[in-house]
């Protein structure tokens, strides 16, 4: 049985894709540098290591015997985060550069890094009507200041790692991934999980208010993780070296996101616009072109299919007191998910 090591792997998308390859009957060693309490999800069954993957020496023993590498790992967040730790997110090249030496030293088979939208040229996502941006969009180089840059020079390390030492390398480059099991509370949310916290806030609260950072016209798509998830695995057992888009091509509007959250949760709000507050550049989606023709494949889920499963766990959660960590054990397809209780 071959070895898939998942690092990132007490983060949101890492834990479920490590929940994933486990119920696929894979091998795997899941690794982060975060204590065991704050992962995301455990997994039993699964080799499961904190390390500091900043270090060459750590990612050797990350890699050790692994035939697939699927690096996760980053010091990341939502737009607020990463707008105020340019300088932390930038450091994540560290991982990806040791990890890429690593798996050439141990021999890995197939290397794949988790990329970001962030990556596309700001003067391409102006405006709100933004039309899907293609994998070419990347260049001429002006991406998010501080993550952006991080991500197209890892973009960039694997595939001269692929070209000059033939490491089998693959990108994805995600869109605003969301769903259950992640981030809602911390800081370092999205807005899919931060709309949903407010809305059931306010639903569990009372308070007829919600506060909207931006003018609630910036436009985004957002990709549900089981869409993730198999795209991910797509890419990465692909004979396609170069990054390709893992993302919705739904484009909505803050404004549009909040109604579906609301229709779900059966309340309506009145909305208050932050204006100052973080909210990125204006309009971003993903064109699928080049995914549909080279894996005959794209993300389908529905918005509001994958927004009732998040804001049902995540109301569940505030309603039982507890924050968004909470180790879990692989369950059914989250599209089965249902709340303990229907919603009131």
């Amino acid at each position: 049985m071959s070895l898939h090591v998942v690092t990132g792997a007490g983060g949101f998308i890492g834990g479920h894709l490590v929940a994933a390859l486990t119920r696929e009957g894979h091998e795997v060693r899941a690794v982060d540098v975060k204590p065991f309490e704050r992962w995301y999800q455990r997994v039993p069954g699964v080799d499961e290591i904190r390390l500091d993957l900043t270090g060459l020496t750590a990612c050797r023993q990350a890699v050790d015997g692994a035939s697939v590498v699927f690096n996760l790992a980053a010091d990341m967040g939502g737009i607020g985060y990463i707008e105020d730790h340019k300088a932390r997110c930038m450091l994540n090249v560290l991982i990806n550069t040791h990890l890429l030496l690593a798996s050439r030293h141990e021999g890995v088979g197939r290397y794949f890094f988790a990329s970001s939208a962030c990556v596309y040229a700001a003067d391409k996502q102006s405006h709100p009507d933004v039309r899907g941006l293609a994998e070419h969009d990347a260049y001429p180089a002006m991406p998010e200041d501080g993550y952006g840059w991080e991500k197209l020079f890892s973009e960039r390390m694997c595939r001269h790692f692929h070209e000059d030492f033939g490491l089998e390398t693959r990108v994805g480059r995600y869109h605003n991934v969301y769903g259950p099991h992640g981030a809602f509370d911390d800081g370092r949310e999205k807005a899919p999980a931060a709309l949903c916290r407010k809305v059931a806030a306010a639903k569990l609260g009372g308070s007829p208010v919600i506060e909207i950072w931006g003018d609630g016209r910036q436009s985004r798509s957002f990709t549900f993780i089981d869409d993730c998830l198999t795209g991910t695995q797509l890419i990465a057992a692909a004979d396609v070296a170069e990054p390709l888009n893992l993302g919705s091509s739904e484009l909505v509007t803050i404004d549009d996101l909040v109604d579906v959250v609301e229709e779900v949760a059966g309340t309506r709000l009145e909305r208050r616009y932050l204006q100052e507050a973080p909210q990125g550049v204006r309009g971003r989606s993903s064109d699928n072109t080049r995914i549909r023709q080279l894996l005959d494949w794209e993300p389908a889920s529905p918005l509001v299919t994958g927004i009732e499963v998040t804001y049902r766990w995540i109301y569940d959660r505030m309603r039982a007191g507890r924050a968004g960590v909470a180790p879990v054990s692989p369950g059914p397809g989250l599209l089965a998910a249902q709340p303990a209780e229907p919603l009131s």
